[in-house]
């Protein structure tokens, strides 16, 4: 088992930035695909934004994102990062990492997701 833990979250206005991180305890982070997902209080969880294996040239967005949030990688660090800018009050949410191992290529399905964090929790203020 791979431990994922995330750290960044916090309290921020409308139209604020935050930066998560996302560390994984493995000599293998260049090979898994990275994907970071969210879920709101009542709601299921929803797919935010994924990035692929090794350099992470490519990346996949949201709808509700796109534009707004950024993903990138170091795998110097074992880490994965989510930027978000001009953060709205409904992207208020508990904000989950996950590792595609081995990667199925940039997926929005979480089941092909195989290991987790605990979440950060992200609150945006009106």
């Amino acid at each position: 088992q791979v431990q994922v833990a995330e750290s960044g979250g916090g309290l921020v206005q409308a139209g604020g930035s935050l930066r998560l991180s996302c560390v994984a305890a493995t000599d293998r982070f260049s090979r898994y695909a990275m994907g970071w997902f969210r879920q709101a209080p009542g709601k299921e969880r929803e797919f935010v934004a994924a990035i692929e294996w090794g350099a992470g040239t490519t990346t996949y967005y949201s709808d509700s994102v796109k534009g707004r949030f950024s993903i990138s990688r170091d795998n110097a660090k074992n880490t994965a990062y989510l930027q978000m800018n001009n953060l709205k009050p409904e992207d208020t949410a508990v904000y989950y990492c996950a590792a595609d191992d081995p990667a199925h290529g940039l997926t929005r399905e979480e089941r092909y997701y195989d290991y987790w964090g605990q979440g950060t929790q992200v609150t945006v203020s009106s």
